[in-house]
């Protein structure tokens, strides 16, 4: 199984559709045996998950992310955990342990406002303007 993390600089990143690197963990039999990181090339959303769905991506841990790319991971038949924040390592092995945190509502909806560029400045999730997590 392979499991994508929107990484930045060891951490989490809050905005899946804004990202410009994954961490793809590889996992067989409940441990993680191998991990990469990924260019993301400033994909766009529904491109994102095109690529994660190339690479053989199963599942998707992320902070917040709008319903568009959340409908084109569910057509790719990507399992999603967003509202996580913190160290991506940390998160895999969470999910792994059954311990993961993680919000199945998380989204970031403020796009219908214009608002494209502050989701990675804020976190997407941590406050009330129009993220919701």
């Amino acid at each position: 199984m392979k499991i994508a993390v929107p990484y930045e600089n060891g951490m989490v990143f809050q905005h899946f559709g804004h990202t410009e690197q994954f961490k793809v963990y590889d996992v067989e039999n409940g441990e993680i045996t191998g991990s990469s990181v990924a260019d993301a090339s400033g994909s766009g959303h529904g491109a994102l998950a095109h690529l994660l769905s190339g690479m053989a991506v199963e599942v998707l841990i992320c902070g917040g992310i709008g319903p568009g790319a959340q409908n084109a991971l569910a057509s790719a038949g990507i399992k999603l955990y967003g509202g996580v924040s913190g160290e991506a390592d940390a998160a895999v092995k969470a999910l792994l342990a059954g311990t993961l945190a993680y919000n199945p509502e998380a989204r970031c909806d403020h796009h219908a406002h214009g608002d494209h560029g502050s989701c990675g400045q804020h976190g997407c999730g941590g406050h009330g303007g129009g993220c919701r997590s």
